[in-house]
């Protein structure tokens, strides 16, 4: 008894001393943007903005091959040429609605130019 005893003071006094987040309070700091490590994607052969694509939120409402809330890739890709990549760049991080609807995109503030164009340049790939 005194071995089970002790051993549930241990794991209070562990659980304890940790430091707990109110995740009740609002914050106005805006998130970074995750690092997303593209090593092992680009040791596979896989294209570094696919890579970023599977990282982030984007397969939710966008397929390669299928519309869901958003156009498919190959449709953005068919639509859409190089010199648009700052323009579809911008539409990621800021948002947006018209283009393919009335549905709006959710905005990725948090995302770096780079990396959206890197996205960019990976779904115009797909052009059929």
């Amino acid at each position: 008894m005194n071995k089970y005893f002790a051993i549930g003071i241990l794991m209070m006094a562990f659980s304890c001393g940790k430091d707990t987040v109110d995740s009740g309070k609002e914050s106005d700091v805006m998130m970074e943007e995750p690092n997303i490590a593209v090593v092992d994607s680009a040791a596979a052969g896989k294209h570094e903005g696919l890579a970023l694509i599977e990282g982030a939120d984007c397969l939710t409402c966008h397929k390669v091959d299928a519309r869901i809330v958003g156009p498919s890739y190959q449709e953005v890709a068919d639509k859409y040429t190089e010199a648009d990549i700052d323009m579809l760049a911008t539409k990621i991080i800021e948002g947006g609605k018209g283009n393919w609807g009335e549905i709006p995109m959710t905005p990725h503030t948090g995302m770096s130019p780079e990396n959206a164009k890197k996205m960019v340049e990976y779904i115009l790939t797909l052009k059929k």
